[in-house]
């Protein structure tokens, strides 16, 4: 820009005329160069792209769309982090559910190291704080992706993310080796929760479309906004259609329920009181079970007695009375010895359900002072209750004395105390034939799922079997066909209304405290209430995308509308008239005489 300076400066107004002209002059050449390195730098960006991140001009940021930066070797980590999270949220859920045989995880513990201690605290605590981390991560790519930003991972969560794979993976085949049917809860359990897991995947894939829809409309290549496209639809149309395969037996006409299971007290209540003692079976009682189950092993001198280790380290005081006889077998010993030691300090001392902390000093008192309880005192008190009665019977080892004759003085015993025959459910195989001969009233029950031939053959009327073993149609033909199912060990109460919905006539439970408080299925609904609620979840999920897609695509291409280098030329050159005129005014001033 060019001025003729023709103003003489001889006068104060002519001073001030020309030192205004003269700031003028400065202010655009400055403008000018400022104009020319503005777009060279900007021609230099466009050129950079695939290096430049972002580029600040006169307090303007404008980022570049950095997942263009990224990595194969990044994406493969992305894809590693996100394999990581679906295997933790599958091995968080799965011991969320397995909530129910945590005491079962325990026993499993103690009989392969010998040593009682509840293993489920650790697994529990590292699950939480892993998956806690890998999900922190997963929602810190989340919120990279939406702004544009690249999925670079620091090598530190590289390792913590190697590990928590690694760890999950080594968990997953070691429960699969110990405790492989432990499995089935998972599959049960969707059963119980797969209409809500339902809603809740299709809300979070429902906000995802934000994420989708910012990255389709922001994508340059059209095979990238395909591919994109294709997989959240396919998702989506999935979580659409997939209630068709959603079955429970929760969803049924109102007017189909059955009386609610009877429960029977495994044990006794062994999370009130310490197991297979007269204290725990009064307990149950209390808690108006319809039957009580054990079990039994015989000692050294006949007498059946209640017992479920083979050894007595974990549930008596063997290792002060009888030092040296702590590992053997709990047969080998005689009943005046088994009648000597202590079966209740451990469960104060150990307290396996965590419930000891909450009981009175005399409860405690109460609890330290039970002794090994026989199999004819728990018939008596059975007698006296009109409970029911279902043992399982232990074999005693070769060189016992009693190894022949064990069933004959199981039944002498069931006969000599008084229990009516009825009130006893029969469960041992060998010589089933002379126990219905000496003993017909006893309900003869199996432990194994058996053909429905081979159970009427064997006169066998009552089914005593894990709650995995049983499926809906194996329920329906029992009760066809006359045959009482018994499933243990239900101490959960979804797993009990799960049950109840199913039709299941009893079932055997450490918790009957719990499940006494379950008055009606946790959730129940008919079929076409199922149908509307599903219907009106897609129709809500679909118009929200549909929305989100919509505004997305406007917002972006209002964007687009604007010449980025007008704007940021623009910015970079416009001064703001109180600038101006603070400066005219200096000036003005300036050149007055003094």
């Amino acid at each position: 820009m060019l001025l003729k300076l023709t103003s003489s400066p001889n006068t104060a107004t002519s001073k001030r005329e020309f030192f205004f002209r003269l700031w003028v002059w400065k202010e655009g050449r400055t403008a000018h160069r400022k104009r020319s390195s503005k777009v060279h730098l900007l021609k230099s960006c466009r050129a950079n792209a695939s290096r430049e991140g972002s580029l600040a001009i006169s307090g303007m940021i404008v980022r570049r769309r950095s997942h263009d930066d990224t990595t194969k070797w990044e994406c493969l980590w992305s894809f590693i982090l996100f394999c990581t999270f679906s295997l933790l949220l599958v091995w968080f859920y799965f011991w969320w559910e397995a909530h129910n045989d945590y005491s079962e995880f325990n026993w499993f513990l103690y009989n392969r190291s010998g040593e009682w201690s509840d293993g489920t605290v650790p697994i529990l605590a590292a699950t939480a704080a892993g998956f806690t981390y890998i999900t922190f991560l997963m929602i810190l790519a989340l919120c990279h992706v939406a702004v544009g930003q690249q999925l670079n991972l620091h090598w530190l969560h590289k390792i913590g993310v190697t590990v928590a794979l690694l760890t999950t993976i080594i968990g997953v085949i070691s429960v699969t080796q110990m405790w492989g049917e432990e499995w089935d809860v998972v599959w049960i359990s969707l059963q119980a929760t797969g209409p809500f897991l339902h809603i809740g995947a299709l809300a979070a894939v429902t906000a995802l479309a934000w994420l989708v829809a910012g990255q389709v409309a922001r994508a340059e290549k059209t095979r990238f906004q395909v591919m994109v496209l294709l997989i959240y639809l396919s998702v989506l149309l999935t979580l659409y259609f997939i209630p068709l395969s959603i079955t429970s037996p929760c969803i049924m006409e109102r007017g189909s329920l059955k009386a609610a299971p009877s429960i029977i007290g495994h044990q006794g209540a062994p999370m009130l009181a310490p197991e297979n003692t007269l204290l725990s079976f009064n307990r149950a009682l209390q808690r108006n079970v319809s039957g009580l189950e054990a079990d039994v092993a015989i000692s050294l001198d006949g007498v059946p007695f209640l017992m479920r280790d083979r050894t007595l380290r974990r549930t008596t005081n063997v290792r002060r009375v009888f030092p040296g006889r702590q590992y053997d077998d709990a047969s080998l010993f005689n009943w005046t010895d088994l009648s000597s030691l202590n079966a209740g300090q451990w469960f104060v001392k150990d307290d396996p359900f965590w419930t000891v902390q909450y009981m009175s000093t005399s409860e405690r008192w109460s609890l330290g002072n039970q002794s090994v309880c026989s199999l004819e005192q728990m018939l008596k008190l059975a007698a006296k209750s009109k409970s029911s009665v279902v043992f399982t019977l232990r074999r005693p080892p070769p060189d016992h004395p009693h190894y022949h004759d064990w069933v004959n003085l199981t039944l002498d015993t069931v006969l000599r105390s008084g229990i009516p025959q009825q009130q006893v459910m029969w469960t041992v195989d060998s010589n089933r034939d002379m126990v219905r001969n000496v003993a017909p009233g006893l309900q003869q029950t199996s432990v194994k799922k058996l053909p429905l031939d081979t159970l009427h053959h064997n006169s066998i009327s009552r089914v005593l079997l894990r709650y995995n073993q049983a499926s809906a149609q194996d329920i329906r033909l029992y009760n066809e066909n006359n045959i009482s199912l018994t499933l243990y060990s239900v101490n959960e109460p979804w797993l009990y209304s799960l049950l109840w919905c199913s039709g299941v006539p009893s079932v055997s439970s450490e918790a009957p405290q719990v499940l006494r408080k379950v008055h009606y299925p946790l959730w129940l609904m008919t079929p076409d209430e199922y149908c509307l609620i599903w219907i009106s979840t897609d129709l809500i999920s679909f118009a929200v995308v549909l929305g989100i897609f919509i505004f997305q695509k406007w917002r972006m291409s209002g964007m687009r509308s604007y010449n980025p280098e007008q704007i940021m030329l623009s910015a970079a050159v416009r001064r703001s008239s109180r600038d101006v005129n603070i400066m005219k005014e200096k000036l003005i001033f300036s050149g007055q005489p003094q």
